[in-house]
């Protein structure tokens, strides 16, 4: 029964890894563009003037099966209504400005890293004065076939 057993999981492995090997993954020009395109929706949905539309554009960035994972916080997002609930929230906020800038781009298979910095002053809703801040953080972006994130991991500066 052992060898029966042995044979089953090596062709399963052979199969799972032929199939994660099978598909063609983007180009690193593809990857730069999809990495610019992630950072000018994140910095257009906390613009004083942003609006449901901005933050629609930033959640069509994700596939329908994704995972965004804040590292720091230990909380993780999968559901595209809950992502959006929390943006629309953030809505409430008033913003004076705020700058995204890419620091450093890093690129794998279907993979890229940003390390950008943020600067911004924002009067989160739930508090009685601004706060002014600059940050460098690291995100990586993880792309499915399409070309959509499906794994994004945000480590706090």
């Amino acid at each position: 029964m052992k060898p029966l057993r042995i044979l089953i999981a090596v062709v399963i492995l052979l199969c799972v890894s032929t199939s994660a090997l099978s598909s063609t993954p983007l180009s690193e020009t593809v990857l730069k563009h999809k990495a610019e395109e992630f950072i000018r929706a994140k910095n257009a949905r906390q613009q004083p003037n942003t609006s449901i539309e901005d933050v629609e554009k930033f959640i069509s960035l994700f596939s329908d099966n994704f995972i965004d994972e804040h590292i720091k916080f230990n909380v993780t997002v999968t559901k595209k209504s809950e992502l959006r609930k929390g943006m629309v929230a953030k809505l409430e906020d008033k913003v004076y400005f705020c700058e995204v800038k890419i620091d450093q781009l890093m690129f794998g298979r279907n993979v890229a890293f940003i390390k950008y910095t943020e600067h911004a002053k924002v009067k989160p809703s739930h508090m009685s004065k601004a706060v002014e801040y600059t940050s460098t953080n690291i995100v990586s972006l993880e792309f499915d076939d399409n070309g959509l994130i499906k794994h994004l991991r945000r480590h706090h500066g």
